[in-house]
């Protein structure tokens, strides 16, 4: 099995691309980046993405929860991060402990931070204003009470209020226009009541390429420092990135049949003419979306081809006719398109999801192999 060692599959991941990512997106919106690293970077792995954002130029990380924080913190990586979703009545000792900044997004959450605080270092916040995404976030009807009791804490030195910041949906340029201004009467309300965080953030990927009010202090760059683009008419080549993530395998067996041959579980792809059946031993149990069945494109030689019938739990087949094709043969499902392979937004399409769903659901089944370019 050339080239993969013996390996059923692998995902390379190209730490340079995520670093040159960063930097691209750094210089485009001309403020600092807080590189964002939940799910295991995207399916990428935390702590090398982690590291390859840092080196790109981002200042800070994010993630989702604590656990995730307290991970790169074992990794090594000291640099600022935040983690913001949390559940009830989570005690914050642990993360203030190691420096971690946390959202806040209700009172409760306040509260227990300001508890966390130790004798003399005060724990770091980014207080969530709701804006319209309906998820978390203080309600407006609550800002005034907790932004106030915010700027109490700061005094007595419990808390550092180090960041306001809010989600925009991406419905539309008018309806992120109309969140951000939700987000600047929030901002005002807390400069009355004297708080006066150094970040303002509000832009993720999307809106910190397409609304450049939006900026502010601080743009979340998620989904664009892997190389992948948030948008639907704009490929990652079009916005000068990179995708940092191929997935590939061997042939792992070959197959003349003839015409009638019924291909994987309830025949659902039936073989018009004799032709060859190609083994590849990927399938839903690595991420492989089991929704791409007959549809999910895959490249082998430098030629394209399409899974043939349904994707199984460890396994797909491909039919590539009279193609030469050999076992041991990479088969690459996606990767940088501009190489003549599939992308992740391909395979997103295939399965009516979106790419971002493709890369951070590739399982821990398959090695990530890290290299750079």
């Amino acid at each position: 099995m050339s080239g993969f060692h013996g390996a059923l599959r692998e995902a390379t991941i190209d730490v340079g691309a995520i670093a040159d990512n960063v930097r691209h997106l750094r210089r485009l919106t001309g403020t600092e980046v807080l590189a964002v690293v939940k799910a295991d970077g995207y399916g990428h792995g935390a702590g090398r993405a982690a590291a390859a954002a840092l080196e790109g130029g981002a200042s800070r990380l994010g993630v989702a929860d604590i656990g995730e924080a307290l991970a790169l913190r074992r990794a090594g990586i000291d640099a600022p991060i935040l983690a913001w979703l949390h559940a009830p009545g989570t005690d914050f000792t642990e993360a203030a402990g190691h420096g971690i900044e946390l959202g806040i997004s209700n009172f409760d959450q306040l509260l227990a931070a300001g508890a966390a605080a130790s004798m003399d270092r005060p724990v770091g916040v980014h207080l969530k204003l709701e804006t319209g995404l309906g998820r978390n976030g203080i309600a407006p009807g609550d800002w005034r009470v907790v932004l106030a009791e915010a700027a109490r804490l700061e005094r007595i030195g419990k808390v550092r209020v180090i960041g306001l910041f809010s989600h925009l949906s991406n419905a539309s340029a008018d309806e992120d226009r109309a969140a951000l201004a939700r987000f600047q009467e929030g901002l005002g309300v807390a400069a009355a009541l004297g708080l006066a965080p150094q970040l303002r953030h509000i832009a993720a990927t999307h809106a910190a390429i397409a609304l450049p009010e939006s900026r502010l202090d601080c743009v979340r760059l998620g989904i664009g420092i892997y190389g992948l683009s948030p948008f639907d008419d704009r490929t990652s080549a079009d916005l000068g990135l990179r995708p940092a993530m191929t997935l590939r395998a061997p042939v792992a067996a070959v197959r003349r049949v003839p015409a009638g041959q019924g291909v994987s579980y309830g025949y659902d792809h039936r073989t018009s003419a004799d032709t060859t059946l190609a083994l590849v031993p990927l399938g839903y149990a690595d991420g492989v979306p089991r929704q791409a069945s007959g549809r999910g494109p895959v490249s082998i030689g430098g030629r394209r081809f399409t899974v043939a019938g349904r994707i199984a739990m460890d396994q797909f087949v491909v039919d590539v006719g009279d193609a030469e094709v050999r076992v041991g043969d990479e088969v690459t499902l996606f990767g940088d398109p501009t190489l003549g392979v599939p992308s992740a937004a391909e395979w997103g399409d295939a399965a009516g999801t979106i790419n971002y769903e493709i890369v951070t659901r590739i399982g821990p089944r398959v090695p990530r192999r890290q290299v750079s370019s």
